[in-house]
């Protein structure tokens, strides 16, 4: 492993993902400093190792900069605001941004840090924070070459696997196609389950199946035990997923590309929203044996997710 101990680290956003993701530099012995706008939530890092700050312009000395905020107005809000990171006049030599944003705000926000003398790295991840814990957090990575370099042993720290695909906000693209499939795939996988269920199947038993055939992936296992038990608790919202889609489906149309089966996907998550189902986007499952006339209940079978050895 690289020496990580070199640099000094800021990390800004201490939500489910940022936590684990600065967790992971903190053990691994990085000098990392974090700031969160609910202090206390930061504050358990500090057993870790990680120093928690008061004030974002604190973190304006470091090396390298992470931001994992909600938006992309909390990004601009976080760095360029009146008490944001650069307000005293300090700046960070590098700043990697792994907020889910639009390709536009991406490039807004690039530009303006490029004005400061700041290189940007965008790196969007795949992935939750039990897939962080577990060593699978993929990141996918854009912008200048030597500053990918530079930062790729902190991310490979992080995550099992960093792809570059090039200059500019090309990794913003690909985390969009990525969710925009992650939309389609949990829509048809619920649509098959419910299928299967009503022919007279068990869910748990059909989707084994499904994971030992070339269609199983590490997603459909991860899933399994939430769709058979019926284990609802949020690893990512439907509003965040019709946001992804939304995204690339706005994509598509400026790019030329048809997407329907998208378009369908979306639909479905709206009326997910629409009937109010607010815990896990995997609640589709609910929606389609609802309009299947089929009432679920839960397995209640031990299974394991495929995350853990």
């Amino acid at each position: 492993m690289a020496n990580l101990k070199g640099k000094k680290i800021g990390w800004i956003g201490i939500g489910r993902m940022g936590y684990a993701m600065a967790e992971k530099l903190a053990l691994a012995g990085c000098d990392i400093s974090v700031w969160n706008r609910t202090r206390s939530k930061a504050e358990p890092l500090q057993k870790s190792g990680a120093k928690v700050v008061d004030k974002l312009s604190d973190l304006a000395q470091c090396d390298i900069l992470f931001t994992m905020v909600s938006t992309g107005k909390d990004v601009k809000e976080v760095l360029f605001g009146t008490e944001g990171v650069l307000s005293k006049g300090g700046k960070p030599k590098m700043v990697v941004d792994s907020t889910s944003i639009s390709v536009e705000e991406s490039a807004e926000i690039r530009q303006t840090l490029l004005s400061h003398g700041i290189d940007m790295l965008a790196a969007p991840v795949s992935g939750n924070a039990k897939v962080i814990k577990a060593g699978k957090l993929t990141v996918v990575a854009s912008g200048p070459r030597p500053a990918f370099d530079t930062i790729r042993p902190y991310l490979e720290t992080i995550g099992r696997g960093v792809s570059y695909v090039g200059e500019g906000e090309l990794s913003r693209i690909a985390k969009i196609c990525h969710n925009v499939m992650l939309g389609v795939v949990i829509q048809n996988l619920c649509e098959i389950t419910v299928l299967a269920e009503k022919a007279g199947m068990q869910r748990h038993a059909f989707l084994d199946f499904l994971n030992k055939s070339v269609m199983g992936s590490m997603f459909t296992t991860y899933k399994t035990p939430a769709l058979s038990n019926l284990d609802f608790h949020v690893t990512f919202t439907p509003e965040l997923l019709r946001k992804d889609l939304d995204l690339g489906l706005s994509a598509g149309r400026e790019l030329g590309v048809p997407m329907p089966t998208s378009a369908v996907a979306r639909d479905r998550v709206q009326a997910l929203i629409g009937r109010g189902f607010d815990q896990d986007f995997s609640q589709l499952l609910l929606l389609q044996a609802e309009d299947s006339g089929l009432k679920l209940s839960s397995e209640n079978v031990t299974l394991g997710d495929g995350l853990s050895e």
